[in-house]
């Protein structure tokens, strides 16, 4: 690069340098930065163009167009070329801007004389702030130094926005972080929750952006690039070959030594951005191109990249994770995503849950779930909003969160959590009593688990028993295979605190979204329909048997009850029991107790195994309906697709009655069926299941009261009665008949 080149670029960084240490108000320093550029790019304009909300573009400050427009001049999200630059967070350059597509003249502005344009974002860390314009008389392109340039300035104005160096009069030049925001994201965890922000990963802050010393700073980056590629050494060779762990650690090790990623930020400093500026510059490029890249390989390793920028400026700064704030008295964790693991360590204390990440089946939503804990994912950009210490209330039953919300949205959610206790107070009253219909139908109400943390809920709830114990918890959260010695003393710790109440143990369920850390993951084009639960267990035997022989251990000569989940066909099934038998014989040859009694089961998860033989009907002791999977793969609709994922409706007519024919064939070969999945802990759900007649429901804790209560004082024989009616009238979501039913009979739903 030219000496002279990188003279200038210094010079103009550290006038603007200047121009922010000096005592004045947001609006005088936009003014002077806007002076400023022009005259260092030799423009006759220079417009500073602020969000005032999500959709809307305020001309904040300017050179060379009229100042009676400044704060008077608005734009739409992609209006014009300003718009266009704000929407697609995309460079525009060009000549003749009159003639450029989406031109739009604004005449309050005077911009009628100008030819040339070019508008670059300001942006931090992929979050769109506003759009940084030079134009000039002269019809030119401008040249690749003189974009640089110009991007340059609009990273330091997004960082000083950031600092809220610009705050002043108007919605656009409102501080930072201030503001009450709604995030709609999605539901992984039912339950509400208001609490006080705590970030996972606190936001590192840079405010030396500018160096008069780049050959220190470019010391400095080295040196803080030589301790990140230690680090990522180490922490390859204390993982587990083979592993998830092992890829992403190769993708940082990758990214640690490419000598493009140094001398970008290398070349950035001898222009003169600090060391650490020069890092959260090239963070923001990707997280910009993050947001348009659709594939998801490339998203992935960009989002590797991030993770090693965010460690390599936590070097340079020295801020770790540790702030030396305290966590609050009742905290809502806020992450991008999160490992079962880290969740587990944090455990009860955290009072709710917002990922931007995360999937319904993911493994922090299946820690949450064990944990009770509400969560909302998908919550886009709350990472870059939320500061610890903020107010927030979560709503996972609607996917809602409200960051810093107003009184009338705290009185509302106040309201709502108010009657939510009192219906479980309400609910108390019922615990112990059996779950009998109005029309006398018994209806057992299980309770799902998978933690140990889980099983105090067995009493609490009223619970029945555990009608799944998810196993794959204990491997998820290692970085190891766990021994059988351990799993043995665990089973059996469950068994112990279930106190004679009846656990169903599904065996190892991975493989979709749920990936071991130790074990090579699949390159699979489609993972929920690919190598996951049985079909590991089958072609890796060595794991299931291990995970048998630990169970008959845990027993202790008490009865035990197995399923096996992700069973497709009677063949799987019967390779599944023969393994039991095996292990049983073992253990019976080395002189260990035997179970007193072993009931052997399988999850319905595919429709398949609805039509399997009358064999395999005669032969599995129970069945359990995944109803989450069943569900999916009925309707051909992926569940974490939010383009489809409500689409249809468990009430749906084909669905039920698809549900009424497993019920017909497990009543004729005697074969115990219940039904396992989030629509079990839903009451109206819940109701038509029982009406179809399926007695036995397994659910999260929390939901067995609301499901008892309106079991326990309804007539199932006139609910079906009802659902038979509109089959027979030919509707194809039955919800609105049971809606009718339940207000005809004296309930208040909505």
């Amino acid at each position: 690069m030219a000496d002279g080149l990188e003279s200038e670029s210094r010079k103009l960084l550290g006038r603007l340098r200047d121009t922010m240490a000096e005592q004045a108000a947001g609006q005088e320093r936009l003014d002077k930065i806007t002076h400023l550029t022009a005259d260092s790019m030799g423009t006759e304009v220079c417009s500073i163009y602020l969000f005032r909300d999500s959709e809307t573009l305020e001309l904040c400050a300017t050179q060379g167009l009229k100042a009676e427009s400044v704060h008077q001049t608005r734009m739409k999200l992609g209006e014009g070329l300003v718009g266009r630059v704000a929407r697609t967070g995309k460079t525009v350059n060009a000549a003749d801007a009159p003639s450029a597509p989406g031109f739009r003249y604004m005449p309050e502005t005077g911009e009628e004389i100008y030819s040339s344009f070019l508008g670059v974002p300001i942006q931090r860390l992929g979050e769109k702030l506003g759009v940084l314009v030079v134009q000039s008389k002269q019809a030119r392109e401008f040249t690749a130094d003189e974009v640089y340039a110009l991007e340059v300035v609009a990273m330091i104005l997004a960082e000083m926005t950031e600092l809220g160096a610009f705050v002043g009069e108007g919605a656009a030049l409102t501080r930072r972080h201030t503001q009450p925001v709604m995030f709609r994201g999605a539901t992984g965890q039912e339950g509400t929750a208001m609490g006080h922000v705590w970030l996972h990963e606190p936001r590192v802050v840079v405010t030396n952006l500018v160096t008069d010393d780049p050959e220190t700073e470019r010391e400095r980056l080295r040196k803080a690039v030589d301790d990140l590629r230690v680090s990522v050494d180490q922490m390859l060779e204390g993982a587990d070959s083979g592993g998830e762990e092992v890829q992403v650690l190769e993708a940082y090790r990758m990214f640690a030594n490419s000598k493009g990623w140094l001398k970008r930020m290398e070349t950035d400093i001898d222009r003169g951005l600090s060391a650490e500026a020069a890092v959260e510059k090239e963070q923001s490029t990707a997280r910009a191109r993050m947001s348009q890249v659709s594939d998801a390989y490339l998203r992935e390793r960009l989002h590797d990249l991030d993770d090693l920028s965010n460690r390599l400026l936590r070097i340079l700064t020295g801020q770790g994770r540790e702030t030396g704030s305290e966590m609050p008295e009742d905290p809502i964790l806020i992450a991008r995503n999160i490992g079962p693991g880290e969740l587990l360590e944090y455990g009860r204390s955290l009072k709710g849950i917002v990922l931007e990440e995360g999937s319904v089946g993911s493994h922090a939503a299946i820690v949450a779930r064990a944990l009770a804990i509400p969560l909302v994912i998908h919550a886009a950009r709350v990472t870059n909003e939320a500061l610890n210490g903020d107010h927030i209330m979560v709503d996972g039953d609607q996917g809602i969160v409200h960051l810093r919300p107003d009184d009338t949205v705290v009185a509302a959610f106040r309201d709502k959590i108010a009657m939510q206790a009192q219906a479980q107070e309400r609910y108390g009253s019922i615990r112990e009593t059996k779950c009998v219909s109005a029309d006398g139908c018994r209806v057992e109400l299980h309770m799902n688990a998978g933690l140990m943390a889980d099983l105090p809920s067995l009493v609490n709830s009223g619970a029945e028993g555990v009608g799944l114990f998810r196993t794959e918890l204990q491997f998820l959260i290692r970085n190891q295979m766990p021994r059988r010695t351990e799993l043995a003393q665990l089973y059996a710790r469950v068994m112990d605190a279930a106190q004679g109440k009846r656990v169903v143990f599904r065996t190892l369920d991975i493989g979709s979204d749920k990936v071991l850390p130790y074990m090579k993951p699949q390159d699979e084009p489609n993972p929920a329909l690919g190598w996951r639960a049985i079909r590991v267990g089958l072609d890796k035997p060595g794991v299931l048997r291990m995970q048998l022989q630990a169970l008959i251990r845990a027993a202790q000569g008490r009865p035990l009850t197995v399923m096996f989940p992700f069973v497709a066909q009677y063949s799987e099934f019967a390779d599944a029991r023969a393994e039991m038998d095996k292990a049983l014989a073992r253990e019976e040859r080395l002189g260990h107790p035997i179970p007193s009694a072993v009931e052997v089961g399988a999850m319905l998860e595919t429709p398949s195994l609805a039509f399997a033989s009358s064999k395999f009907f005669e032969e599995v002791q129970f069945l359990s309906i995944g109803g989450n999977d069943l569900k999916q793969f009925f309707f051909a609709a992926d569940r974490e697709n939010e383009l489809v994922r409500r689409r249809y409706d468990t009430l749906n007519a084909s669905f039920l009655t698809f549900l009424e024919s497993i019920v017909t064939r497990c009543r004729e070969s005697g074969t115990r069926l219940s039904f396992c999945g989030e629509d079990a802990g839903r009451p109206i759900e819940a109701l038509c299941l029982a009406a179809i007649g399926i007695h036995t429901l397994s659910m999260r804790p929390a939901s067995i009261g609301p499901v008892k209560s309106i079991l326990m004082r309804t007539n199932l024989a006139e609910v079906k009665a009802a659902l038979d009616a509109a089959r027979n009238r030919g509707d194809q979501n039955l919800r609105g008949a049971v809606m009718d039913y339940l207000r005809e009979n004296g309930w208040a739903v909505a």
